[in-house]
């Protein structure tokens, strides 16, 4: 079976960010996890807080920094990802750090079969799901992935910031409309540029990307099987933000929305 349009020319986008994103002018800071002392964002620090002991998958972890960085702090952890490229690097960073963990080469679609056992935490962030266009396939695969009491932690930008951009400018100078919030199908996007390096120009411009409305989100977790837990909506963030936390098989413990707002004590 031919591998379909918007993974393959994804994955050959993300398969060339890997060295954009390990060269010096990148800012991510694998520094930082060199030595040691790396942090994930604020968000996901407070919110995540203790792994150690826990069974942790990392999906859609590309070069593995924030992956590694969960394994540093004691969690057995596996990270996920379709590219190749992206799995080879995460795989040379840790043996380098001495620091271990397990990096799988997969979709994330065909994640149940590539990985095994069930894990007491899933974990995914950043511009992640924009990238995929099944988000009720997603949301089986992530409950699939889950130990009965397991938790999904879910942190991205809201979708609400697709609609506008800077690239199609209003006429008052602000960012213009760029696609419908309820947009169904891919947005086809041609983009040189680079999110960690501005200096760098991609060879594999061309992208799929999709929007999931947040109740799309939310209600598909809920039909694959998740409860949850907590819902909020942050400022301090990459870009407007929005955290989720999901529990399998769990009592309904409470969804909230509003600046700042954390997940009920664990």
């Amino acid at each position: 079976m031919s591998e379909p349009e918007w993974r393959r020319l994804n994955r050959a986008n993300w398969d060339e960010r890997v060295a954009v994103h390990l060269a010096p002018g990148s800012d991510y800071e694998t520094h930082r996890l060199r030595q040691g002392n790396y942090v994930l964002h604020a968000i996901e620090e407070s919110e995540l807080g203790p792994v150690a002991g826990q069974r942790l998958l990392h999906l859609q972890c590309h070069f593995g920094i924030d992956t590694l960085a969960l394994a540093q702090k004691g969690a057995d952890v596996t990270g996920l990802d379709f590219s190749g490229p992206a799995i080879a690097a995460a795989r040379g960073l840790a043996a380098e750090i001495g620091v271990d963990a397990t990096f799988v080469e997969s979709d994330v679609y065909a994640a149940r079969a590539a990985v095994k056992g069930e894990f007491n935490r899933v974990f995914t962030s950043w511009g992640t799901i924009c990238w995929l266009p099944d988000i009720r396939a997603w949301a089986a695969v992530v409950t699939s992935l889950l130990a009965p009491g397991g938790e999904f932690y879910f942190a991205d930008a809201h979708p609400a910031a697709l609609i506008f951009d800077d690239g199609v400018a209003g006429t008052d100078g602000m960012p213009g409309w760029f696609a419908p919030y309820f947009q169904s199908g891919a947005i086809v996007i041609d983009d040189a540029r680079d999110y960690a390096d501005p200096a760098a120009r991609l060879a594999n411009t061309r992208t799929h990307q999709f929007i999931h409305p947040v109740a799309t989100v939310v209600q598909a977790l809920l039909d694959a099987g998740c409860a949850s837990r907590c819902c909020t909506s942050t400022t301090p963030c990459p870009g407007s933000s929005s955290a989720a936390w999901w529990k399998r098989k769990a009592g309904f413990t409470g969804c909230r929305t509003g600046h700042g707002c954390r997940c009920p004590t664990r």
